[in-house]
């Protein structure tokens, strides 16, 4: 059965640009030297003769007829390369310096396209590359000239078809057509198959939570693809690279390195496998809590700005969030009217919530002064002020002992 190419199908049009002006019955026909005209039985008619293999030698395959007769067909005749002894149906076509010249068809006018009834879009087939035009390679699938359009090669297209020459190819044929005399093949589509086949079992050996190794092969800004093997690949995403924030994936990871991550989910048979790293390092915010007691101040970096405040990182991995009714005594409209990314600045520690990876800031001290400002002072100054304004004499000027108090808190 015949199949029409579709139209708008881009493998037909890229078929068709590549075969303009060709017949692939004229493609790798066997030259032979003119050297003596076959002798024929009187008529010129081919006699069916059977016959055993007895050598291969090249292109040609030796054929025992009988006592004292033995003939030669072309190896292309047959599918596959035939073994000693196997036994075949061939047509004589005469004589040639003893040798009985054979054929596995009969003779058909240029014309007609030898193509069996079993060769079928779908089938696979060995194909012989036998050339190379601007199009894709020439080949023969036993007698049946074939044509493998260059995108359909390999995996990706390929700069150098010639490494294909003299090759025996396992393809798929795509399109029959007796009327255009052509048969299509497709190498692409088997490897395709193999490499879904490999990707199946290396999915079938994993599972979400196991380690993995690997290399990258990709980076993008989102994340890093890595190949884990058999073909298969998975992404890294941005927000799994590390527990400190990354905003280019490019910052943590290059092409061609090995990494080691853990499997995080597996979704669409395979085809989509999510990756972290960060999984396998030390936590920031599992003993957070013994670092940064409630109502101590601290120095920290301000990463972003939201409306709703201002994020500080206090250590890789760690970032606390200041709310914008915090980040001055007087009422702020907008945070990047007080603070800008990448200042340093103090701030004290609200709130403490290992759990849900929080920690609440404030840049004003528990009177409502600004950290760090004039006005600023710690609470334990005031009270060591107060404790001394008892022991002092009487005539002792309250004010000059606040004073030498806000000194102390500034040193």
């Amino acid at each position: 059965m015949t199949a029409a190419p579709r139209s708008d199908d881009p493998l037909s049009r890229e078929i068709d640009a590549a075969l303009e002006g060709l017949n692939l019955q004229e493609i790798d026909q066997p030259r032979r030297e003119p050297a003596k005209r076959a002798q024929t039985g009187g008529s010129g008619d081919a006699r069916t003769q059977r016959g055993a293999v007895v050598d291969v030698r090249g292109n040609d395959v030796f054929v025992e007829l009988g006592p004292r007769m033995q003939g030669v067909a072309p190896l292309a005749d047959f599918a596959t390369p035939p073994k000693m002894g196997e036994e075949f149906d061939f047509q004589s076509r005469g004589r040639e310096d003893d040798l009985w010249i054979l054929s596995r068809h009969v003779a058909r006018s240029a014309t007609q396209v030898l193509i069996g009834d079993d060769v079928q879009p779908g089938a696979l087939v060995k194909a012989k590359i036998t050339g190379q035009n601007t199009g894709g390679l020439e080949a023969r699938v036993g007698a049946v000239s074939a044509f493998l359009p260059a995108s359909q090669v390999g995996l990706s297209r390929e700069e150098n078809l010639g490494v294909h020459l003299n090759q025996t190819l396992t393809c798929e044929v795509v399109e029959v057509d007796r009327e255009r005399k052509r048969i299509v093949l497709s190498r692409r589509k088997v490897l395709e198959r193999e490499r879904d086949e490999a990707r199946l079992e290396t999915v079938g050996r994993i599972s979400v939570g196991q380690v993995v190794k690997g290399k990258v092969t990709r980076v993008e800004d989102f994340g890093a693809f890595v190949d884990i093997g058999g073909g298969v690949e998975g992404l890294v995403h941005v927000s799994n690279l590390s527990h400190a924030r990354v905003e280019k994936a490019g910052t943590v990871l290059q092409a061609g390195q090995e990494v080691e991550a853990q499997v995080l989910k597996i979704e669409d048979g395979g085809k989509r496998i999510g990756l972290g790293l960060k999984q396998l390092q030390r936590d920031p915010w599992a003993d957070v809590a013994s670092r940064f007691a409630v109502d101590s101040i601290v120095t920290g970096k301000v990463t972003r700005l939201q409306e709703f405040g201002a994020f500080v990182e206090l250590e890789p991995g760690v970032e606390g969030l200041v709310h914008v009714s915090q980040l001055a005594k007087d009422r702020v409209r907008r945070p990047q009217d007080v603070v800008k990314p990448g200042q340093q600045i103090q701030v004290r520690i609200v709130a403490v919530e290992p759990g849900r990876s929080r920690i609440s800031l404030s840049r004003l001290d528990p009177r409502g002064a600004v950290l760090g400002s004039e006005d600023s002072v710690e609470a334990s100054v005031i009270d060591e002020a107060m404790k001394k304004s008892s022991s002092e004499p009487i005539g002792t000027n309250l004010g000059s002992l606040f004073k030498r108090a806000l000194d102390k808190g500034k040193k």
